[in-house]
């Protein structure tokens, strides 16, 4: 697939540009997560159950993600980004209210396809904006904002939850996606409208098949694909299972506020440091690191309780800002600009595809032992094998 083509673009706009979009998307998605496996608790009563659920919802979200690319034979980036970011906007203001589970599931499935292609879109707008700047330099920027709007996040999450329910702070993110909505609109980027034609189901799924058959056989992928899903899969466990095990140890919805807050200052402090240092010393050197102390500290957070637990919840978060700016460069670094918009959505099923395995893998170790910190187990096996893949040569 050839380059997309822009009609014309507001003056000024570059790659930074798409990457401060990223102080939306952090500052929406970090008031969502904070909540978001609080609220599934309530509807489902059972910490395996929601791990289960959440593992299907991924496996929608990859779907969406591989058949992204087909959607933009048919749609122009722009357009399809600008009414994501509405669908958001919109979704997360009717999840916020009292409403019946399937109503809210139903919801949820809808926000996946929005926050799937989202997710796809960002990094593609930055890498054909990227010029002289590239995408390393984006990568930290990009990265940067979104620590710097998830930093206030989950204080304001827990802040409505406990005045008004945790439902409610869905509100929130629906009013900062529908001010990243009129960002992006400020940028009055316009793209020529592609012929919408009718593909058969059959062909569609052919050029599917053929176009990841072509991702993993080209030189690198497969190594990009699995250190991506690797930091996707811990980043899965975190998100899903820190605020369950900070309530069940008998910690305050405001303690799990702080937690969760203090847990984004080593973000915000290295995603700048991050992008000279990988200028320096290159990418698997950071990515090795990272996956290592991750799975040492998991490790201890099988058997640890109390405050020193909350203390490795904090700690491993500089394991993960090692990783954050440089986890997907192997993809980026070993593509053209054309082959990124073509396999993008298949390498993009590193994100889901790990949401789908570890979170019912979680569950699968809760139901064995019996208790939620069981899952640490799954996440320290997951740091170390992802180091081995980074460290092999081959």
């Amino acid at each position: 697939m050839a380059r997309d083509k822009y009609i014309s673009v507001k003056h000024g706009i570059s790659g930074y540009s798409f990457a401060n979009l990223g102080l939306f998307t952090g500052f929406a998605d970090g008031i969502y997560n904070a909540v978001y496996s609080l609220v599934l608790m309530e509807i489902f009563m059972n910490s395996a159950t929601v791990g289960i659920y959440v593992g299907i919802y991924a496996a929608f979200c990859m779907i969406v993600g591989l058949f992204a690319n087909q959607l933009f034979r048919q749609f122009s980036k722009s357009r399809v980004f600008y009414f994501s970011m509405l669908m958001l906007a919109i979704c997360y203001a009717m999840m916020s209210f009292s409403i019946r589970p399937s109503t809210f599931v139903i919801l949820d499935y809808t926000t996946g396809i929005a926050i799937t292609l989202v997710g796809v879109l960002i990094p593609l707008f930055m890498a054909d904006f990227s010029e002289k700047i590239g995408m390393a330099r984006l990568n930290s920027r990009y990265h940067l904002w979104m620590n710097v709007g998830a930093l206030f996040a989950p204080m304001i999450a827990v802040a409505i939850a406990g005045q008004y329910g945790n439902r409610a702070a869905f509100f929130a993110s629906a009013l900062i996606y529908l001010a990243g909505w009129g960002v992006f609109k400020y940028f009055h980027i316009v793209q020529p409208d592609k012929k919408t034609r009718s593909v058969p189901a059959r062909r569609t799924l052919r050029i599917l098949w053929k176009n990841t058959i072509a991702f993993f056989r080209r030189p690198g992928m497969l190594r990009a694909y699995a250190v991506n899903f690797g930091y996707y899969a811990l980043r899965a466990m975190r998100y899903l299972y820190v605020p369950i095990v900070v309530i069940e140890n008998g910690f305050s919805k405001d303690t799990l506020g702080w937690v969760l807050t203090l847990g984004i200052i080593p973000y915000l402090i290295l995603s700048e440091l991050m992008g000279r240092w990988v200028r320096q010393y290159g990418k698997k050197m950071w990515l090795s690191i990272g996956f290592i102390s991750f799975a040492i500290l998991a490790a201890l957070a099988t058997f640890v309780s109390g405050f020193p637990l909350l203390v490795i919840f904090i700690m491993w978060q500089i394991s993960g800002a090692l990783m954050e700016p440089v986890h997907d460069l192997l993809f980026f670094d070993g593509t053209s600009r054309a082959e990124q918009t073509k396999f993008y959505g298949v390498f993009r099923t590193s994100v889901n595809l790990p949401n789908i395995i570890a979170p019912i893998l979680g569950a699968a170790c809760i139901t064995m032992f019996g208790a939620t910190s069981a899952v640490w187990i799954v996440s320290a096996i997951i740091g170390v094998l992802s180091a081995i893949i980074v460290i092999a040569k081959r």
